[in-house]
């Protein structure tokens, strides 16, 4: 049962048909259970209403014939005489009619019925027993009624009208009670059959008024599926989907302009894809022709270099400086490479089991002359067992030097913090610094290539704005995150975590992105674990 409730509760999310159907079945079936229960009501009212009026008129013209009977009778005194007497003539006219029955009793002087013994019914096939209300609202020459269901003398209970007045016996001043029975089957049967069609009606009615509700529905959602479907398989590189155009309406049309659409951003996604293989060729082809001038030029800046101290000083000056420009230089013919293979597909892993630990202090031995320049202490939390995993060190080491050489840069000389942490599934690294930190929006655009948090900063170092950018095509080839969350004047927290094996899935890091001493714990983050945990948004 919970299973169904489950899935009807998914139909229900899911798909607007159901939603419309069942909501047409809902105001349906109340629409026309309250017209029924109305209809019902009305005929039922009038049914009753025309029964009583006639019975009524049969009562009274019984009463006038009994009325007449009892003032010409010869007196007799005796009161159990006239009884028998009036219950003869009243039983005769109810057998000649055959519309009602009869029963007839004497009251007390203090108005109530006398006991059974002295009562007649005409040989009526009724055990009657009337309300005492009714008895009660009897006065002479007055007509009053109530509707009782009585047992019959076959046990079956019948519906009854049942109209009672009262007489007066001159002779022995004896008051008589005068009960008519009018049956009330034939208009129950009626009412029953009735009511029987009104539920048989109403329940075709309903039902029709859902295919009616699935029908048009379906017209209009079918299309809507359509259009979904093909904008997943759109999303899903397949630009050549196109929905069918039948006629002229609305929904036509909406296909229509859905194809032209679909047209359009194909064309130019696929000038944007051309856009971007010329750029990716212009900068390996560039990358690679520059390489050999590039070369000779590097041996002439270094002759230059190394007899700089015959010179003369301005002269010794300019060749330093053409010496680290060339070192710039070929920094960023280097990236530009390594982002080309990227580009390309071309690059692969090397793959080995790495402690993490040693690689860490690597990384933060060669930036420490960086970081005593800058002012700022490397502060290292490794934990005292393995963390192991299975990535390239060549470009793991590269990763940690990126994002170790940023924090110190931006760091504002105050400390840098290097943490390695491992569970079961991953591995992790973070590196925080407490410096000018990332504004909002920064954190999803830090690993874009040629991005920069501060173009106007004096940078020492002289980066090129490609190495997160290269830090991020690494950590993606391990199946890995790379995210990053920063807050103006708290400084910026980056995280590298990698499964132990490339072919497991991640879905969480031993490290928490967002700092424990962070104020503002979610002023800006990407795809932390806390929040969503996918390696698809981690920049």
């Amino acid at each position: 049962m919970t299973l169904l409730a489950r899935r009807g509760l998914a139909a229900w999310r899911r798909s607007l048909q159901v939603r419309v159907v069942a909501g047409t079945l809902v105001l349906s079936t109340v629409v026309v259970v309250l017209a029924s229960w109305m209809l019902l009501r009305q005929v039922s009212e009038g049914i009753l209403q025309e029964k009583i009026d006639s019975s009524i008129v049969e009562a009274s013209s019984d009463l006038r014939s009994t009325k007449v009977t009892i003032d010409a009778a010869e007196p007799t005194g005796d009161t159990n005489r006239v009884l028998l007497d009036l219950s003869e003539d009243i039983a005769m006219r109810a057998r000649t009619s055959g519309l009602y029955e009869v029963g007839v009793r004497i009251v007390k002087p203090n108005g109530d019925d006398v006991p059974p013994v002295a009562e007649a019914t005409m040989n009526t096939p009724l055990v009657w027993s009337v309300p005492d209300d009714l008895t009660r609202s009897l006065r002479i020459g007055q007509v009053s009624y109530r509707f009782v269901s009585l047992v019959r003398t076959d046990g079956s209970m019948t519906p009854n009208l049942v109209i009672g007045s009262q007489l007066r016996e001159s002779d022995t001043n004896a008051t008589f009670n005068l009960y008519y029975f009018f049956d009330l089957r034939q208009q129950q049967d009626i009412l029953d059959l009735l009511q029987r069609s009104l539920i048989a009606v109403g329940s075709l009615l309903v039902l029709l008024l859902g295919l009616v509700a699935w029908f048009v529905t379906r017209q209009v959602v079918s299309p809507v599926r359509m259009a979904r479907e093909i904008a997943e398989r759109l999303a899903a590189g397949r630009l050549d989907q196109r929905m069918r155009v039948r006629g002229e309406d609305d929904l036509a049309r909406l296909a229509t302009s859905f194809n032209q659409m679909a047209a359009s951003l194909q064309r130019q996604i696929r000038q944007l894809e051309e856009l971007s293989r010329v750029q990716r060729r212009f900068v390996s082809d560039v990358s690679h022709e520059l390489r050999t001038p590039i070369t000779t030029v590097r041996m002439a800046a270094d002759v230059l270099h190394d007899a700089r101290r015959s010179f003369d000083p301005s002269i010794a000056r300019s060749a330093e400086l053409l010496q680290n420009e060339l070192d710039r230089f070929e920094a960023l013919l280097t990236d530009l490479l390594e982002i080309s293979r990227f580009d390309a597909g071309a690059a692969a892993l090397e793959l080995d089991d790495v402690d993490f630990r040693p690689l860490v202090r690597q990384v933060v031995d060669a930036a420490q002359p960086l970081a005593t320049r800058k002012g700022s202490r490397l502060v290292l939390d490794l934990p005292d067992t393995a963390c192991v995993a299975e990535v390239d060190p060549r470009r793991l080491v590269r990763v940690l030097r990126n994002l170790v050489i940023n924090a110190i840069e931006y760091g504002e000389g105050r400390d840098v913090e290097i943490r390695v942490a491992s569970d079961e599934q991953a591995t992790a690294v973070s590196v925080r610094d407490h410096g000018i930190g990332l504004k909002p929006g920064e954190s999803a655009m830090v690993f874009d290539r040629f991005w920069r948090a501060d173009p106007a900063r004096a940078r020492t170092t002289g980066g090129t704005g490609l190495g997160l950018a290269i830090a991020m095509e690494d950590v993606l080839l391990h199946g890995g995150w790379l995210q990053a969350w920063g807050s103006p004047g708290e400084g910026a927290h980056f995280r590298l975590t990698v499964p132990r094996r490339p072919s497991e899935p991640l879905d969480h890091s031993p490290i928490p992105l967002v700092p424990d001493d962070a104020r503002r714990p979610f002023a800006e983050l990407t795809a932390s674990p806390e929040n969503a945990e996918s390696p698809g948004a981690s920049t």
